[in-house]
C-alpha cells in the first residue's frame, strides 16, 4: 500500500510542493512547527533510514542539496534552519516514508520536539 507521501509525490492527493525532480519531493507539512516546515522525501518509498541501501545514495545525497535550494528559496537560508530525520516508533517517525524535516524561519532553541 503506497503512502501518504507517495500518493502525493505521484499527484494522486493534493499537496503544496515547492521541490520536485527524477529523485526527491519537497512539500509544506500540513501541521508546521514553525514559520517554514518542509517535508523532503525520496520519491522511491523507503519506510526508514534502516532501509537505505547503497543503490540509494543519489537520492539521499539530493535530499541534502534540496534542503539547502529550497532553504535560500524560502529565505531562510542566511539566519540558519534545522534538518531532522526521525527513525522508527522511539525516533517519533510518523510516517513510513523516509522523510526529512527543514524547519526555520524563527530560533528553534536548542531542541524542537520534546
Amino acid at each position: 500500500m503506497a503512502s501518504i507521501f507517495s500518493k502525493i509525490i505521484a499527484g494522486e492527493i493534493p499537496g503544496d510542493i515547492v521541490y520536485q525532480d527524477e529523485l526527491v519531493t519537497a512539500f509544506r507539512d500540513i501541521n508546521p512547527q514553525a514559520p517554514t516546515h518542509i517535508l523532503i522525501v525520496p520519491n522511491k518509498e523507503i519506510p526508514t533510514v534502516n532501509e537505505v541501501t547503497n543503490a540509494d545514495e543519489a537520492a539521499m545525497g539530493r535530499m541534502i542539496l534540496a534542503a539547502k535550494k529550497i532553504a535560500e528559496q524560502e529565505g531562510i537560508a542566511a539566519n540558519g534552519y534545522r534538518l531532522i530525520v526521525n527513525c522508527g516508533n522511539h525516533g517519533h517517525q510518523e510516517v513510513f516514508h523516509l522523510h526529512m524535516h527543514l524547519v526555520g524561519g524563527r530560533p528553534l532553541g536548542p531542541m524542537l520536539y520534546r
